[in-house]
C-alpha cells in the first residue's frame, strides 16, 4: 500500500514528493492525528473540539494528497465539518473549480439548508431534476454543485469531463458494491481530493470497504496484499486476526471516526427499551398457519436462499405487524402492534411531548396514519415517494399542534434533523441494524436538549425475535473494523432460514 501511495503521489501535479517508505510512514501516521484547525473566516458558528481535528484531519489529507472517509457516529456533524473544510479551500485556489457533493435525494435539501447556516458565502447549484444545468464559466462557477446518486449514473459521461476540486460522497455506502454502475459512476469522476461520508462505511462485507478505498485513492489497492486479502474474504463476515491487523493498519490514515461516547458528553442521554406484544385470536392463527406452510414447503425443497425464501420472510414479517399487509381488505382491523402504540401515542402527545415512528412498510405506516386520524391526532408524513419533504420536516420541527411524523424507515433514515423529537418508535425491525440506528439518530443527535427515548415494538414468538437475535449473531465484521455495529443480513443459509423460522 505504501508504494502504491508513493507512486501516485509522484504523479500528482499538486504535489513534488520524493519520500523514502520511511517519511511517508511518519507522514501517514501524523494524518491519524490530526491537529486541529480553527474555524475559517466566513464560517456562522462554533465547531466543537472534535469538530476542529476533523478539519485538521482534512486539511493533512490534503497536503498528502491522498482521499479519505470522515466516519463519525450519526449526529456528529459529519456536514458541518466538510463546510468549514470548503471554506478553507475556496479562496486558496489558484484556479477556481466546482465540488460535487453526491447524496441520497433526501439529503440534497439538508446540505442546501446547513451550507445557508454554517457558510452562506457558498454558492451552491441543486444539479437535479428535468432542467438541470451546471455554468463553469470561472466567473459564475458555483462553489458547491449538490446532485443525486441517480443522476450521477445518468449523467456520468458529463460529469466525468468536469475538473472538480472536491468530490464529496454522502451516505457512501452507496458505492459498496464495487462492480456496480453508482460505484463506476464514482470513480469516474475528476477531482483534485476524494471523501467521503458514512457512519457506516462496513455494513456487509469487507469487499464494500475495498470499494470505498479504491474510490478514495485508487490504485492504492492494485497487487497489494491487503487488495488481495479483501478479494479473498471479500463476502464473509468473518475475520481472523491476522487480516483484521492487516486491516486496521492499512485503513487507519484513510478513516476518522469518532463516537458520541468519545466526543459528546454533553449529549443527553438515549434509553432503548424492546416492548413485546402478543399476537392474538386471528392474527396469531394466520401468522402460525403461515409460518408452518413456509417450514414444509422448504423442507421438503431443501431451499435456503433465492427469491422465494425472501418472499416468505417478507409475509411473515408483515403478517406480524399487521393483517392489512396481506389482505388489503382487512386494513381496518386492528393488530397486536396497533393496540401497544395507539395507547402510548395518545399519552405522550397528551403530555406535549413529539414522537417519531419509523416502518419498513409504507402500508403499515397508512394504516398508522387511518387510526391516528380516527383518534384526531395531527401527524406529518414522509415516505419515497414525499414531495414536499422541507415543509413536513418544518412542520414537525416548528409546529406545536403537529406532535407526530410518521416516516418510512429507508426514505427518512438518513440526513433529517429531527431534533423536536424526544420519543422514537421502531415499528419493525430491519434485518441492518445500522439502518435503526441511523433512524434514531434522527432525533438523538446535536441540537437535543432532552434525553431521547427509544421503544422497538417486536412481535413475541415470531420473525422478529429471531431478526433481533440474528442481528447480534451477525455483528462482528463491524465491531472489528469500526469499533461499532453495522452489519447486516446479508447471506441466508440453511441453518439461517431454520433459525428464522423456528
Amino acid at each position: 500500500v505504501l508504494s502504491a501511495l508513493l507512486e501516485r503521489q509522484k504523479n500528482l501535479e499538486s504535489l513534488e514528493v520524493d519520500a523514502p517508505f520511511a517519511d511517508l510512514r511518519a507522514l501517514l501516521s501524523s494524518a491519524s492525528q490530526p491537529v486541529a484547525l480553527h474555524e475559517p473566516e466566513g464560517f456562522v458558528g462554533e465547531l466543537r473540539p472534535y469538530q476542529r481535528e476533523g478539519l485538521g484531519w482534512l486539511q493533512q489529507l490534503a497536503d498528502l494528497g491522498l482521499g479519505g472517509c470522515l466516519a463519525d457516529d450519526m449526529g456528529l456533524g459529519k456536514t458541518v465539518q466538510v463546510l468549514a473544510y470548503l471554506l478553507r479551500r475556496v479562496p486558496a485556489q489558484e484556479e477556481r473549480r466546482p465540488s460535487l457533493v453526491v447524496a441520497p435525494r433526501s439529503l440534497v435539501f439538508n446540505w442546501r439548508a446547513e451550507a445557508h447556516r454554517f457558510a452562506p458565502s457558498l454558492t451552491v447549484v441543486d444539479y437535479t431534476g428535468p432542467e438541470r444545468e451546471i455554468t463553469l464559466a470561472e466567473a459564475e462557477s458555483p462553489d458547491i454543485v449538490l446532485t443525486t446518486y441517480g443522476t450521477l449514473r445518468r449523467d456520468q459521461a458529463e460529469l466525468a469531463q468536469i475538473d472538480f476540486d472536491l468530490v464529496i460522497l454522502d451516505e457512501a455506502q452507496a458505492i459498496k458494491n464495487a462492480a456496480s454502475q453508482t460505484a463506476s459512476a464514482a470513480r469516474s469522476l475528476r477531482a483534485r481530493q476524494r471523501l467521503a461520508l458514512s457512519g457506516t462505511p462496513v455494513e456487509n462485507h469487507l469487499g464494500e470497504l475495498g470499494s470505498l478505498l479504491e474510490f478514495l485513492n485508487p490504485g492504492t489497492l492494485e497487487g497489494t496484499r491487503l487488495g488481495r486479502r479483501l478479494r479473498a474474504k471479500g463476502r464473509s463476515p468473518k475475520l481472523d486476526d491476522e487480516s483484521r491487523g492487516i486491516l486496521v493498519r492499512a485503513v487507519r490514515p484513510f478513516l476518522l471516526r469518532r463516537t458520541k461516547d468519545e466526543v459528546l458528553e454533553e449529549l443527553p442521554p438515549k434509553t432503548e427499551q424492546v416492548l413485546e406484544c402478543t399476537l392474538e385470536g386471528r392474527q396469531r392463527n394466520d401468522y402460525d398457519d403461515l409460518r408452518k406452510h413456509f417450514r414444509t414447503r422448504f423442507a421438503a425443497s431443501g431451499a435456503s436462499g433465492g427469491v422465494e425464501v425472501l418472499q416468505a420472510l417478507l409475509r411473515l414479517r408483515q403478517t406480524a405487524c399487521h393483517p392489512g399487509l396481506i389482505d388489503e381488505t382487512r386494513q381496518s382491523e386492528t393488530s397486536a402492534k396497533l393496540d401497544v402504540l395507539v395507547p402510548l401515542v395518545e399519552e405522550l402527545v397528551d403530555q406535549g411531548h413529539k414522537a417519531l415512528i419509523f416502518s419498513q412498510f409504507t402500508g403499515f405506516l397508512g394504516i398508522v396514519r387511518r387510526a391516528l386520524d380516527e383518534k384526531g391526532l395531527r401527524y406529518a408524513y414522509l415516505d419515497g415517494s414525499t414531495r414536499k419533504r422541507e415543509a413536513e420536516v418544518h412542520a414537525f420541527q416548528n409546529d406545536p399542534t403537529v406532535p407526530l411524523f410518521l416516516v418510512s424507515l429507508k426514505a427518512g433514515g438518513t440526513g433529517l434533523n429531527l431534533t423536536a423529537a424526544d420519543y422514537v418508535f421502531l415499528l419493525d425491525p430491519w434485518w441492518n441494524p445500522a439502518v435503526e440506528s441511523q433512524a434514531i439518530d434522527r432525533a438523538h443527535r446535536i441540537g437535543r436538549e432532552h434525553p431521547v427515548h427509544v421503544y422497538r415494538i417486536i412481535a413475541r414468538d415470531t420473525i422478529e425475535e429471531r431478526v433481533r437475535e440474528l442481528q447480534e449473531k451477525k455483528r462482528d465484521l463491524a465491531s472489528a473494523v469500526l469499533g461499532g455495529a453495522a452489519t447486516t443480513l446479508s447471506d441466508l443459509d440453511s441453518d439461517d432460514l431454520e433459525f428464522l423460522l423456528s
